[in-house]
């Protein structure tokens, strides 16, 4: 199968506005540019977002469309050494796409589902897509180890509150979140899960075809920050197996590369939301230490999932 290929892809090229969006924030939203140039190859309209942890306290103030929603271009003053977003934006200005990644600022749900709102009416999206460097946004909560959830789940909840006619999960880097814990026999009982309720959409390779050259270009960027997920990908994509050399922030640590990890793997981000078993704990958060609290409080009191292998 390819990109265009899925069950869904139907839906995506028929879209008037498809809005892609790192669920994670630091560079999760290159884990959607594969999927981004195929539906723009393909005349779809796409725009590009990230949930923010980059300092964004230097933008000038036209640069916000309303509290928490900045406009991130190539010029925009920030950290030079982190910014994720303004990298992905000067790679896309040189290749004559749209040089603009809309900005959400790292806060709780409700405030960044007004933000969100914000954007699909301000853009009329009608279908969006959150992206995810790694496996994390599929943990429902109660596995051997959840990662780093706070970034995604927040986005996830955002997100599931929005009346939007199509809303799907890519998730991009299978295995790499083994560094933070995550137990990938639980990733695929989750994706199992999601298949029978007719959540689960499918898995493919993505294109390295302009990808590779954005992740290149970003870890030009921040050479002291290259993303350790995009590395490994890149490296899968490339072709490498095993401890391959990915950046020099995983010197010292043996990788498992392979090519699994360029898979994306396809989930409708409501049946995912529904999955989730402390949702309803962080609906209503305004900050990020409220999720984190609420994700704790919840892992405090319910049985945890045996961690297991994958007999293979």
């Amino acid at each position: 199968m390819t990109l265009l290929s899925l069950p869904v892809a139907d839906r995506l090229r028929s879209a008037g506005h498809v809005l892609i969006a790192g669920a994670g924030g630091g560079f999760d939203v290159y884990a959607g540019l594969p999927l981004a140039l195929a539906l723009r190859a393909a005349g779809v309209r796409v725009s590009l977002a990230s949930f923010s942890i980059s300092e964004l306290g230097m933008l000038k103030p036209d640069a916000w469309l309303r509290t928490g929603l900045a406009v991130i271009r190539p010029d925009s003053p920030g950290n030079d050494r982190y910014f994720p977003e303004r990298a992905l934006a000067r790679w896309l200005h040189t290749k004559g796409h749209d040089p603009v990644v809309y900005a959400f600022e790292r806060t709780g749900v409700r405030p960044l589902r007004a933000a969100y709102r914000k954007l699909v009416e301000l853009l009329a999206v009608d279908a969006i897509v959150l992206a995810d460097g790694g496996t994390d946004i599929l943990m429902r909560g109660d596995e051997a180890g959840i990662g780093t959830p706070e970034e995604d789940m927040t986005s996830l909840a955002a997100v599931a509150g929005l009346d939007v006619p199509l809303k799907l999960v890519v998730s991009l880097g299978f295995g790499i979140d083994s560094h933070h814990g995550v137990c990938h026999a639980h990733v695929l009982e989750n994706l199992a899960a999601l298949q029978r309720t007719g959540g689960y959409h499918g898995a493919c390779t993505v294109s390295p075809e302009g990808y590779l050259e954005a992740v290149a270009h970003a870890a030009r960027e921040h050479p002291a920050h290259a993303s350790i997920v995009h590395g490994q990908v890149a490296a899968a994509l490339r072709g490498q197996f095993g401890n391959a050399p990915v950046t020099v922030r995983t010197r010292g640590t043996e990788l498992f590369v392979n090519p699994l990890m360029a898979l994306y793997f396809v989930v409708g981000l409501d049946a995912l939301a529904a999955e989730l078993r402390y949702r309803d704990l962080i609906e209503h958060s305004r900050t990020p230490l409220e999720v984190g609290l609420a994700i704790e409080a919840y892992r405090e009191q319910t049985e945890i999932r045996p961690r297991r292998p994958i007999p293979h």
